[in-house]
């Protein structure tokens, strides 16, 4: 899932980007620029540091959406209708799961004896609002008991229409949930039947009124996806001015994308009607740029916009580069600087557990190797408005390396879709690029951070990145 880069584009011309086609870059919700003085750049890479974060996959869906490639269980729904305490509550698929979950969770040895405490949990899917409070609130005390939490985390979990009412949601709050991530994905029928969604926009409308009428829930985020069939224009603009009105603190825009073994990999091809050209598609993320930037939410970070304040400190983990526990079927830690799976099929995952009960699997076993670190300290920070901090990158990866990026990216600061930034985060002139790329010696002594533009830059970032590799990893 961390690589999100096109293959490698051609040879660079000395004086002149390649000729490469705009196209929003693929976001997962991990699941969600501009720079703002409200924001603090972020600290350098410590993946040696205990994890504060952690990731729950909770996979039960009602149905699998059309573009959907996660790990899930489909319970099934005939009405399509928000299920009741009971059903949920009693299906064992659901109890068996969190039994699971929680043997895990104890099965998981802390990374270290400092104690230091969880500062962010999130609750992804699937859709994790079909999992009853009772055994939300099991799974935070297991790890509340295991890992220890800080005094406020930031506690979030998804949640789609139709499938909670106001008094599940005021349970959840009640157990500890401060942050709603409601996936919406559009406001017009058609689009949302033709992405096979389990709801419709009357449920939109009434699961954002029960969100934003919840006592003690100050701070939520609204999905959307663009480059969905048949989406036009006009039906994008309605959807961001409803996301508008509904004044959520954050929202995530993603680019629908195409994958094998989903019902829409059978029926479609990327770029090709009903989907929308690779310009349309990039038109669609420069109104939503424009659109919620006059709405006054930072840009943030390629796929997230938020209101000051209300950047999703769980996701910043993953940006930042920073170790992070992970629980469930499919889930990927990242740990000591290395990034491992789970299996995605619930019984191997299953023995999975078992074996890590039996101390027969240790994810010590595994290794990263320092190109694969550095591939992923620029990806991850090329898709934040922050960018790519060089001094930090130059300590832990060489400043030769660091020069020669910045040299591949030559002509792209030139033509306004690389920033190079000094330490105050001003943009540099041209001039004091190139003077830094004169010699190793002079490199660093002007240019502290290059970012990419928005949306320009950000569009063209999966090119962007593929290029960075070529020189990590010629």
């Amino acid at each position: 899932m961390l690589r999100l880069a096109s293959p490698l584009v051609s040879q660079l011309s000395p004086r002149k980007p390649p000729p490469i086609r705009p196209r929003p870059p693929p976001a997962r919700r991990y699941a969600a620029a501009t720079t703002s003085s409200s924001l603090s750049p972020p600290p350098p890479s410590l993946p040696e540091l205990p994890p504060s974060s952690v990731y729950v996959h909770l996979p039960f869906c009602r149905k699998r959406c059309h573009y959907c490639d996660f790990p899930i269980v489909a319970l099934g729904s005939s009405s399509g209708t928000t299920p009741s305490r009971s059903e949920s509550a009693d299906d064992p698929r659901i109890v068996d799961y969190v039994r699971l979950l929680l043997r895990e969770i104890a099965a998981t040895r802390p990374f270290s004896d400092d104690g230091v405490p969880l500062e962010t949990v999130f609750f992804g899917g699937g859709t994790p609002s079909l999992v009853p409070p009772r055994l939300v609130a099991a799974v935070l005390d297991a790890l509340r008991d295991r890992f220890s939490l800080s005094a406020c985390p930031e506690v979030s979990i998804e949640m789609d229409p139709g499938t909670f009412d106001a008094a599940r949601l005021r349970e959840l709050v009640g157990v500890g949930v401060n942050r709603v991530s409601l996936g919406v994905q559009a406001f017009q029928d058609d689009l949302l039947r033709a992405c096979g969604r389990a709801h419709g926009v009357e449920e939109v409308h009434e699961a954002v009124g029960i969100v934003t009428a919840c006592e003690g829930l100050h701070n939520w985020s609204m999905d959307l996806i663009s480059s969905l069939p048949n989406q036009t224009e006009e039906m994008w603009e309605e959807s961001l001015r409803c996301t508008v009105d509904a004044r959520p603190t954050h929202v995530s825009v993603y680019d629908l994308q195409i994958e094998k073994g989903t019902k829409f990999g059978q029926m479609y091809t990327p770029g090709v009607f009903p989907l929308p050209s690779d310009t349309e598609s990039a038109n669609f993320y420069k109104i939503a740029s424009k659109r919620l930037s006059e709405a006054g939410y930072n840009h943030y970070e390629i796929s997230s916009y938020c209101k000051p304040g209300y950047e999703c400190k769980h996701n910043l983990t993953y940006w930042q580069n920073r170790p992070f526990y992970a629980f469930g079927l499919g889930s990927a830690s990242y740990i000591n600087g290395v990034r491992f799976s789970r299996p995605r099929r619930m019984k191997e995952y299953a023995e999975w557990v078992q074996k890590l009960e039996d101390e027969t699997w240790s994810h010590k076993s595994r290794s990263s190797d320092s190109k694969d670190m550095a591939m992923d300290v620029v990806m991850l920070s090329l898709r934040t408005a922050w960018g790519l901090d060089l001094q930090s990158f130059s300590k832990s990866f060489g400043k030769s390396l660091a020069l020669s990026l910045c040299s591949t990216f030559r002509p792209f600061v030139e033509s306004g879709l690389v920033i190079a930034m000094d330490m105050e985060r001003q943009a540099l002139p041209q001039f004091d690029f190139e003077f830094d790329l004169q010699s190793e010696d002079d490199f660093g002594s002007r240019v502290a951070f290059i970012r990419l533009s928005d949306p320009d830059g950000f569009l063209l970032s999966n090119e962007l990145i593929s290029l960075a590799f070529g020189i990590i990893s010629p």
